[in-house]
Order: structure tokens, then C-alpha cells, then sequence
């Protein structure tokens, strides 16, 4: 097998170099067997502790070799692209709950090196005897104080105690002041800590509101001073369905994003918010870490998070690395848990709030497995379909799908002109998410 080297690697990355924790990370996990690395939301640990990772894979060896514990679905589908977008040569497959069993089996028997997935999935696994495991001598424990707080240490524990031939463990969080249990085996391990450097500029803000007129408030604000992109954080699935209720009524345009839904809309939901058809997100705390998204402008408190961790998390995403943001809380007039310190902020009235370019997103029918490229899908998209560079948004592939943002106003005549093209020697259809 054909593999590439670290330079090789950051340069289909289109990336320059790493940043610093990414380096100390890198040389650290090389010659440690056993790191935790703490760093921030955004911050870049998926490379930090995947580039390094590379360095123990026997390339000649059609085994699984690493297995990468995520707490969520989102994460693993994350880790999976990033994986794959390295074109390192060693392949890699994410497992995890909400799809069929079957679909794992059929895509194991093709011998990824790298296996990522929830915890409940990979035990699982190694109680079918899905692939053989003595040959796993990695294990990487991403977000793993997320893992347990969601219930899955007695899954970790199983699969720990099956890997006797491991020989690196890799911790990483977002979470300071973290308590590594015993049953991970941690002994004498380098720490690389992130989170005591300097802070992001966050400003958190204290609305208060009248109780009755909690929604009205969030339109005025999200019509008003919130700008940009943003995720509203609700502790519940129908506190979101209210939500959304009345966003739609006052044709405010969002995704949603919860525990509840199909793992189909949830990537979906996801994939709308990154290229910008959608500029807010009304989810619960599934979407405070373990996901990929943009840099964005603000986050909105609708309802209060019960931990002070939470709330941690959900202001971690915004300024990340070091960017500027801004939480919003909106407190009913009640006393606010200790662990939110604010200034207080006056709303204002309700304006029209226009985003420069509405964008929608197109579904095109083909992806990695027929041989299609981001560049195949840009130049049918420049090309036949007649759109600037600049109209062009961003491309997302997929193994067999890919999805593709464009100004709302060009799609009917983008689907008009493209669908059932041939892309290489597929024939496509695109249309409409």
C-alpha cells in the first residue's frame, strides 16, 4: 500500500502548517504511549492526535489497528471525513447507532485500518467478532468525559479490557479539571493543556424578558443586535419544535438539530448550517460538542443548561480560537445559577435583519465511490451551469451523495441545467434537499 507523509499530507489539506498545539501534540503523542491533550472546541485536536496516530499503522496489514471512541454520531462522521480528506492510504469506516447493522458488516470486509464510533457500536462489534482485534495496538478516547457523562463507561470498559495488545492511549476534551478513570489504564501519562492559555473573547450577555413574551424577545433579538450566524440552545425536543413554530410563522429561516431525529436530517440540518442556507440552528446540548461546525457569531441561552459544564460548552461555540463572540442568556427575572456571570443587556425592538445572498442547498446523486471529485462538481456547476465563482458555496462529499450550496434565486434554473449530467461516468440527478 502507497501511504503519504506528514507534508504530503497537510499540503492536500491545502494547510501551511500546524499550529502549536497540533505540533506539541504530534511530537508528543509519537513518543509517548500514553497522552491526555485538553484543548478548546474548534481548536483543531482531530488532526492534532490523527496525524500522529498514521505513524503506528502497518500499511501491509489488512486489520483494524486503531479504534477511535467518539460520543456521538456527528463526531464519528466528522472524524471519518477528516480521515479520508487526509488521503493518507490507510482506509477508514465510522460505526455507530441508528443504521443498520449489516451496512457495518458489508463495509468492514473491506479492512479499514482505522475504525471510529460510538462506544454502544464497537462493543458490539466485538461481541459478533466482527474483525479480529489483537491487532488493534491504538485507542483513541476522543471527547471521552462526553462518552461518560452519556452513559457509555460500562461499553468502554468492555472494550478496553478486550484490547490486550494495545500499546498508545490518547485522551483528548474540551473539559478542564477532568478525572481519568482507572479502567482506561492511563499510567504516567503527558499532559498537553490548551485550556489554561489565553481565553477567547466571549461577552455574555443577560436579557431579561417577560416570561409571556419569551418568543417575542428572541424574534427581536435575532431581528435586531444578533447578527450573523448563530445556535439558540434548548434543554428540550418540544421546546425546539416551539420554537421553530414561531420562527416559521415569522419566516425567520433555521435548521433544527436533536437527539429525536433521523440521522438522515440530522446530517442534513448540519451540512444547511455550514454552507450557510440556514444561519441559525435551534438545538439542544447534542450540538454544545462532537460536532462540526462553523465559526459562529453567537450563541443564544432560550432555556438555561442544568450544569455549569453545559453552559462551558455551549459558549465554546462561539469565539473559538481565540475569536470574538457573544452568548446570550435570557433570564426570565429569576436568580441566575452561579456559574453564569453577565452583563446586562437591553433588547431591542425588532428590524429587518437581510443576509447579504439567500443560499439554498442541491442533493447530487453521486459522490466519492463513483470516482467524483469537489472539482468535478465546481466546474459542472461554473461550467454548465453558468455560475460565478463567487455564487459557488461550499461543496460537501459524501461516499455516495454530495451536497452543494447556491444562491436561492439561481437553483430552479441550476436544477434545470444539470440535472441528469454526467458526472466522469455516472449520470447524476440534483435537485433540491
Amino acid at each position: 500500500m502507497q501511504t503519504k507523509n506528514l507534508q504530503e499530507i497537510l499540503k492536500k489539506l491545502e494547510i501551511s502548517k500546524l499550529n502549536a498545539m497540533q505540533q506539541e501534540a504530534y511530537k508528543t503523542i509519537v513518543e509517548n504511549q500514553n497522552t491526555v491533550l485538553l484543548s478548546p472546541t474548534g481548536s483543531g485536536k482531530t488532526l492534532a492526535f490523527l496525524l500522529p496516530l498514521l505513524e503506528d499503522l502497518d500499511p501491509d496489514l489488512a486489520e483494524v489497528q486503531a479504534v477511535i471512541l467518539v460520543p456521538s454520531r456527528e463526531l464519528a462522521i466528522q472524524i471519518e471525513q477528516v480521515t479520508r480528506e487526509m488521503g493518507a492510504g490507510f482506509k477508514a469506516n465510522a460505526v455507530y447507532g441508528g443504521r443498520a447493522f449489516s451496512k457495518d458488516k458489508l463495509e468492514l470486509q473491506h479492512a479499514p485500518a482505522i475504525l471510529i464510533g460510538t462506544p454502544g457500536r464497537i462493543a458490539d462489534h466485538f461481541r459478533r467478532e466482527t474483525f479480529a482485534t489483537k491487532y488493534i495496538k491504538t485507542l483513541v478516547l476522543d471527547e471521552f468525559d462526553k462518552s461518560l457523562e452519556v452513559g457509555f463507561e460500562n461499553e468502554m470498559k468492555e472494550i478496553i479490557s478486550a484490547l490486550s495488545g494495545l500499546e498508545k492511549r490518547i485522551l483528548t476534551s474540551a473539559t478542564q479539571n477532568i478525572e481519568v478513570p482507572a479502567f482506561v489504564g492511563l499510567r504516567k501519562p503527558k499532559n498537553i493543556d490548551y485550556l489554561k492559555g489565553e481565553q477567547p473573547s466571549l461577552e455574555v450577555k443577560t436579557i431579561d424578558i417577560n416570561p409571556k413574551k419569551k418568543l417575542e424577545s428572541l424574534v427581536n433579538l435575532l431581528s435586531g443586535k444578533a447578527k450573523g450566524s448563530g445556535i439558540i440552545f434548548c434543554n428540550y425536543k418540544d421546546s425546539i419544535a416551539e420554537v421553530s413554530d414561531y420562527l416559521n410563522k415569522n419566516r425567520i429561516e433555521h435548521g433544527i438539530f436533536s437527539g429525536g431525529m433521523e440521522q438522515k436530517d440530522r446530517e442534513r440540518s448540519l451540512i444547511k448550517f455550514r454552507n450557510g442556507t440556514h444561519r441559525l440552528l435551534i438545538a439542544t446540548d447534542l450540538a454544545a460538542r462532537g460536532i462540526d461546525v462553523p465559526e459562529i457569531d453567537f450563541i443564544i441561552h432560550y432555556q438555561l443548561p442544568f450544569k455549569a459544564s453545559e453552559f462551558t460548552h455551549r459558549n465554546g461555540r462561539t469565539a473559538r480560537m481565540h475569536q470574538e463572540g457573544i452568548a446570550y442568556v435570557l433570564s426570565e427575572k429569576k436568580k441566575l445559577p452561579d456559574f453564569i456571570e453577565t452583563n446586562d443587556y437591553k433588547i431591542q425592538e425588532a428590524k429587518s435583519n437581510t443576509d447579504a445572498v439567500a443560499k439554498t442547498t442541491l442533493f447530487i446523486s453521486g459522490g466519492r465511490k463513483d470516482k467524483i471529485s469537489k472539482g468535478d462538481i465546481a466546474g459542472l456547476f461554473l461550467k454548465q451551469g453558468n455560475l460565478k465563482k463567487d455564487e459557488l458555496g461550499l461543496i460537501e462529499l459524501k461516499q455516495d451523495c454530495a451536497f452543494v450550496a447556491v444562491p436561492e434565486k439561481k437553483a430552479e434554473e441550476l436544477i434545470g441545467l444539470l440535472n441528469n449530467s454526467k458526472l466522469k461516468k455516472k449520470k447524476v440527478r440534483v435537485r433540491y434537499v
